[in-house]
């Protein structure tokens, strides 16, 4: 009698651990998935505003250009919006959209002819 008591104790044990597991898969899964749920969607932009007038950045144009989101994220940018808090001090150091936006990669952001590329009066 008193080994089906440790033997139902076991298993109670055993259910506890592989409930643990699950869970903890559960939590690996969504943590995973929810910095997808935070990158701009296909067709969507996102927006921000700064002195120099509105600054709407769309994923479909650097997509079209070749590039990947794990290009820039998060080696330059973190998934999260608003997250990073650029000037454009930071940005014509290299930065930020400065990391290719440097006349190399592509038009360079201290030169007064682009601001309007990004910058919407």
């Amino acid at each position: 009698m008193k080994n089906k008591g440790v033997q139902k104790r076991t298993l109670a044990a055993g259910e506890v651990a592989v409930k643990v597991l699950v869970v903890m898969i559960a939590v690996c899964i969504v943590t995973v998935f929810a910095g997808s749920a935070l990158a701009v969607p296909s067709g969507k932009t996102v927006e921000w505003s700064t002195p120099a007038g509105k600054v709407i950045f769309d994923g479909k144009v650097h997509a079209d250009k070749g590039l990947k989101c794990s290009d820039c994220h998060t080696k330059i940018f973190k998934m999260k919006k608003g997250a990073d808090q650029m000037t454009m001090a930071e940005i014509n150091k290299g930065k930020f959209c400065g990391e290719c936006h440097n006349g190399e990669k592509a038009f360079k952001t201290d030169d007064a002819a682009n601001c309007s590329r990004c910058h919407k009066k």
